[in-house]
């Protein structure tokens, strides 16, 4: 399999091979707080098998810990952690091109989810905007 995915503007574009090790939803702080979304969707590859088009930025928000985003339009692309996933990349999920692509697996760092979370699936849902 290979999967390809891009920043919002197009100046980075991607390709992994092969299947991830997790597809994973992410509730920690860090990820949210970078982000700006309540949770983040990765999907860790090793770095071999995921080829890069373009020159992401790098920012290390934590000693030893890169994400990596477009400079142009601000899209998260890429987190790294070579103390926890030495020699991979976790991919954020939501820049694939197919987002129907990668199932999700598992939910981690659910002790730093907010706690209306747990209420999620309960709230009234729309397909669009609501009338």
């Amino acid at each position: 399999m290979v999967l390809t995915g891009r920043c919002r503007c197009g100046a980075i574009h991607y390709s992994a091979e092969g299947e991830p090790s997790h597809s994973a939803l992410c509730h920690c702080a860090d990820c949210r707080r970078s982000s700006g979304a309540p949770v983040v969707g990765f999907a860790l590859f090793p770095a071999e098998r995921v080829a890069i088009s373009g020159r992401p930025t790098d920012y290390e928000s934590s000693p030893g810990i890169i994400r990596q985003f477009c400079g142009t339009c601000g899209t998260g692309l890429f987190y790294r952690n070579e103390a926890v996933f030495p020699g991979q990349i976790d991919i954020h999920t939501a820049t694939l091109d197919d987002p129907e692509a990668l199932p999700l697996q598992v939910r981690i760092q659910l002790a730093e989810a907010p706690s209306w979370f747990a209420g999620f699936q309960t709230l009234p849902a729309f397909e669009r905007y609501p009338a």
